[in-house]
């Protein structure tokens, strides 16, 4: 296994590219169940159909957890939004067009968002009132059973050379509504600082899902509470921001 070309850095992980493999390798302090169940959530994935690379092994590289998958060729949708910024409205419906053949999917073996979602909210540092609202609310929004990535944006969207579009990052897949995970995506490009292309996609998401953008909207103070256990502090301060956010215009 060589790892000499670093793909990317992130929180806790380092992904290398070995041939036509992917190596994410995790800190030594990474949760060994979360890694075991990211890959787990990946191969459940792949029975969908969906286009999302290969898992092909969980192993250890020098005493630390990794997971092997297909390396695929490419750019990211985020860089071809950034490369062709008047392209931009192309790749926006496209981006949508893929996140509504996830929610077409269902994974049944997967965790159930409400029950993340409640576990989440438990965590935060949330005052005990504002975490029964919180706790509430999300019991009284409709339960699916749709395939939710969880983190889904450009930056995980990958375009192979052929044009075929691979989704990434099934760490946080789970079974639930699809838009509370409208809500997350919308939140992820607030946090991105592109506000404009928040509203631009949660419109689209909205006319082509026949959604009302009210009840998306419903959603975003229970997602960004559930996501604000993790992040840095202007993060969590952003997050924490529309938690009591009821009404909206």
């Amino acid at each position: 296994m060589t790892m000499e070309r670093i793909i990317a850095v992130r929180n806790k992980k380092t992904i290398y590219r070995d041939g036509d493999r992917c190596i994410k390798v995790f800190s030594e302090d990474y949760s060994k169940a979360e890694i075991l169940n990211e890959a787990l959530n990946q191969a459940r994935v792949e029975e969908t159909g969906l286009h999302i690379p290969r898992i092909l092994e969980v192993t250890t590289v020098e005493g630390k957890w990794a997971i092997v998958s297909e390396y695929i060729k490419g750019k990211t949708l985020a860089q071809l939004m950034q490369e062709n910024e008047e392209e931009f409205e192309k790749y926006l419906s496209m981006f949508v067009d893929l996140q509504l053949e996830v929610h077409s999917k269902s994974c049944p073996m997967l965790t159930k968002l409400k029950d993340k979602m409640n576990r989440k909210i438990s965590q935060t540092e949330l005052d005990a009132t504002t975490r029964y609202d919180l706790h509430t609310r999300l019991e009284s929004m409709p339960t699916h059973n749709k395939l939710c990535h969880g983190d889904f944006n450009p930056s995980n969207i990958i375009i192979a050379e052929d044009g075929t579009p691979y989704i990434l990052d099934w760490s946080h897949a789970t079974q639930g509504n699809a838009s509370a995970d409208a809500a997350r995506t919308y939140l992820l490009f607030c946090l991105g600082g592109n506000t404009q292309g928040a509203q631009m996609y949660l419109d689209l998401f909205c006319k082509k899902s026949d959604t009302a953008r009210q009840y998306v909207q419903k959603w975003m103070p229970i997602v960004a509470a559930s996501q604000s256990v993790k992040g840095n502090a202007n993060e969590r301060e952003f997050l924490l921001s529309w938690v009591n956010v009821v009404d909206y215009q």
